[in-house]
């Protein structure tokens, strides 16, 4: 994979994609390059008037493309299950699991579970399972969940999943980030067992310079820290349209495995696609099937089409 490029994405036409968070940073980039090469791409948005914006600016960047808006708030599962509804298609060949929120001051969703948790994790689990039946009926099918290197700061906390006992901003993102990867691989697990040729990867984009990184800071008030991440942004980071590189690669080239975590080749950083490590507890059997059985529950959406 060294080398590779948005030009090595192989051809999609007749496939249909979701990507969540799709209106801007690596999300929209991502959008563009699956239908640069013919996917029908719906982006998943919670702010219509941004989506729009995203689908008019993609149009325009790529004259032809098959793309739509859908609004999605992850942070609502109300507003998860009425996309699920009313998905128009009957095949989905690749869903790209990429909004997120990364180290916010303490705050719910509309369910009432931590955001960071809520809307990386959970509104994707559930968002997900929903779609699942139409996944599975559409044949080599990928879910693909983007992560971050920061899962490496922190394991979950089964017990304390709402970080109701101590709220850290950046542990509570790293947790959601290793939900993340507990999540595809038990979802791995029970694709495997199913007998599907459906596979389930993760991905993550390095050091992008995106608008997750400010998003935070400018939250909680403080400048001094958000100005600092502006100045990261345009001096150490990578653009959004390298940080998509994994993501793309993740969800397209055809030797991709199970369960595997790519990223940037330099030291996770930056650069082509590559194998990138993981923590040894995001593989941990019991752990992404307790996550599994609690957000079932959490979630009240169940995976009935992929039982084990």
């Amino acid at each position: 994979m060294s080398g590779w490029s948005a030009e090595d994405v192989p051809a999609q036409g007749g496939r249909v994609a979701v990507v969540t968070g799709a209106n801007s940073g690596i999300g929209y980039v991502t959008a563009r390059e699956l239908a640069r090469r013919g996917a029908r791409v719906l982006l998943a948005c919670r702010s219509e008037a941004r989506g729009v914006g995203a689908r008019d600016r993609l149009v325009g960047e790529v004259p032809g493309a098959q793309v739509e808006f859908a609004r999605l708030d992850l942070g609502d599962l109300a507003s998860v299950r009425e996309f699920a509804t009313a998905y128009p298609y009957d095949r989905l060949d690749l869903l790209v699991d990429n909004a997120g929120v990364m180290a916010l001051p303490y705050g719910t969703t509309a369910d009432g579970f931590e955001t960071q948790f809520g809307v990386n994790h959970l509104g994707h689990f559930a968002l997900t399972g929903l779609l699942m039946p139409t996944i599975l009926a559409t044949p080599a099918a990928r879910v693909v969940a983007v992560s971050s290197t920061a899962h490496a700061l922190a394991n979950i906390d089964i017990d304390d999943l709402n970080s109701e006992r101590r709220y850290r901003r950046w542990v509570a993102y790293a947790r959601s980030k290793t939900a993340n990867l507990l999540f595809v691989h038990e979802l791995s697990r029970r694709l495997a067992a199913h007998g599907t040729d459906v596979i389930a990867v993760a991905a993550h984009p390095g050091y992008a310079a995106t608008n997750l990184q400010t998003a935070g800071p400018k939250m909680a008030g403080r400048g001094a820290v958000e100005r600092f991440m502006r100045v990261g942004n345009r001096f150490f980071a990578q653009s959004a349209e390298a940080g998509a590189l994994p993501t793309l690669y993740a969800a397209t080239a055809p030797e991709v495995p199970p369960d595997s975590f790519t990223g940037p080749s330099l030291a996770g950083w930056r650069g082509s696609p590559a194998p990138s490590w993981r923590a040894p507890w995001t593989r941990d059997d019991r752990a992404s099937q307790r996550l599994w059985t609690v957000s079932e529950e959490l979630t009240g959406v169940a995976y009935d089409v992929l039982k084990v």
